[in-house]
């Protein structure tokens, strides 16, 4: 795919593959394409060459809420939680095509919106012991540590039924010990669930121990793919973090 900004080209016929139950991270300076290429594929950005499958279907300049509804859904590097709701709450809200959310079908459907809320909070509570936040669920959002709050951003993006997870930076300013407990949880999740996960983060020494495969990217191109000791250790990755 290639995606330009005026005269910045941010991505190069770049190439990737997320394939099933496995945990894919891209790698690479500030700048050298990585969010970009993110977008691209969670439908922020169309590219102007290139184009963007998912299960087999084309899915290039969908705009981003039909690619979620199709599956590929992302979390942010600062969570987007609701922090006067509770934890139960925050996860009962981000499930999809709830019959309460419009007016006239919960009047009309009562028992069935009763029924199918049964059905999100029992869903909620599974979700919640796969985490171990269970005890926390009628806890306020604010209340939680930040590595908790973002065990709780994977959480609500478990609650739409994904097959791939995008994750922008998932231990950015977390301590070494709770940064470990979140991908410990990533990993369980992938083998239980049999998600992908496609994550963009920089603390090289932390993730790259849960990942299956590398992609390493500068400016705009991909200079290095493979098993993370494979990328890590290619002279033209080394050179990309130590030149700019």
């Amino acid at each position: 795919m290639t995606k330009r900004f005026g005269g910045l080209v941010a991505l190069e016929n770049v190439s990737i593959e997320v394939p099933s139950e496995r945990i894919i991270m891209l790698i690479g300076p500030n700048g050298s394409g990585k969010t970009t290429l993110i977008n691209v594929i969670s439908g922020v950005y169309k590219p102007e060459k290139g184009k963007v499958f998912f299960d087999k279907n084309e899915i290039t300049g969908l705009p981003p809420h039909k690619v979620y509804s199709l599956g590929i859904v992302r979390t942010f590097q600062i969570p987007s939680l609701f922090l006067k709701l509770t934890v139960l709450e925050n996860l009962v809200i981000a499930a999809k095509n709830q019959i309460g959310e419009k007016i006239t079908e919960a009047i009309l459907n009562r028992r069935k919106w009763i029924k199918q809320e049964e059905k999100l909070i029992e869903k909620a509570f599974e979700i919640l012991d796969l985490l171990t936040l269970s005890h926390m669920w009628n806890r306020r959002a604010s209340e939680l540590s930040g590595g908790q709050m973002k065990l709780l951003e994977i959480g609500r993006a478990l609650m739409s039924d994904p097959k791939v997870i995008l994750m922008d930076e998932p231990v950015a300013g977390v301590n070494p010990k709770l940064a470990h407990n979140i991908m410990n949880h990533v990993t369980g999740i992938r083998d239980k669930l049999g998600l992908s996960f496609l994550i963009v983060e920089h603390r090289l020494d932390i993730v790259l121990d849960y990942v299956d495969y590398v992609y390493a990217m500068h400016r705009g191109k991909v200079i290095s793919k493979g098993s993370p000791d494979e990328v890590i250790s290619d002279p033209v990755v080394i050179e990309s973090y130590l030149g700019g």
